[in-house]
């Protein structure tokens, strides 16, 4: 195997989602991958099987199948080195397409259920299981990063907040007090999930990275 292992993620002690990632990265391109992903151990309180993603010729991803146990520590074992990191409560957001709502279980109670605003026909706000990604306090949402200039009829440049973010096209879950009015009962988004700014904030402190996202029709 070339290269040393130069960092992993999640770090030593770190707190974080039920769905999240480990990142191993080498201090050099590595040739034989099967060796690399064969030097990757993960140990938690039940068996968890996953799979390897290369995102660089030095950098591999393991995700897990489903979901990590809540409340766990999790034990990665890289070649001779070993750390551990600790999953938090199982906070999970389900979107509703049709029904206008974005609900959160924690530890499978439902705890929240949010009117919501999601994404308008031709911006269609994308199915599936998604992980957050990273949580920004503030953000400029730019038309412009989804291909749509500012002087088109639908261009924006806006100032957002809380913003939680589920890929890295653009999708987000955020404050949106200008559709207010439409949460719960209309998507007119551009594909984002749209919260008032109560619920968004609630969401922004409770929610980890790594917490899983599942928007359905």
């Amino acid at each position: 195997m070339d290269g040393q292992v130069a960092m992993v993620r999640p770090g030593p002690g770190q707190v974080v989602g039920v769905g999240h990632p480990v990142l191993v990265g080498f201090s050099g391109p590595v040739d034989d991958r099967a060796a690399a992903e064969r030097s990757i151990t993960v140990g938690a309180p039940r068996p968890v099987d996953g799979e390897f993603t290369w995102l660089t010729d030095r950098l591999v991803e393991w995700n897990p199948d489903g979901f990590w146990p809540a409340h766990s520590t999790v034990t990665l074992r890289v070649g001779g080195m070993k750390t551990e990191f600790t999953t938090g409560a199982a906070v999970v957001g389900v979107a509703d397409v049709s029904a206008h709502t974005f609900t959160v279980k924690i530890d499978d109670q439902v705890v929240r259920e949010m009117p919501a605003s999601l994404g308008k026909p031709g911006f269609e706000t994308p199915l599936g299981t998604f992980k957050v990604l990273e949580k920004q306090r503030s953000v400029v949402f730019d038309s412009r990063t989804i291909g749509i200039p500012l002087d088109d009829p639908e261009g924006y440049l806006i100032d957002g907040e809380y913003a939680v973010r589920v890929t890295w096209g653009g999708v987000y879950v955020h404050s949106a007090p200008w559709s207010v009015g439409s949460q719960g009962s209309a998507n007119v988004s551009h594909g984002c999930i749209n919260l008032s700014p109560e619920n968004a904030e609630w969401y922004f402190n409770t929610v980890k990275v790594g917490d899983p996202v599942i928007v359905q029709s």
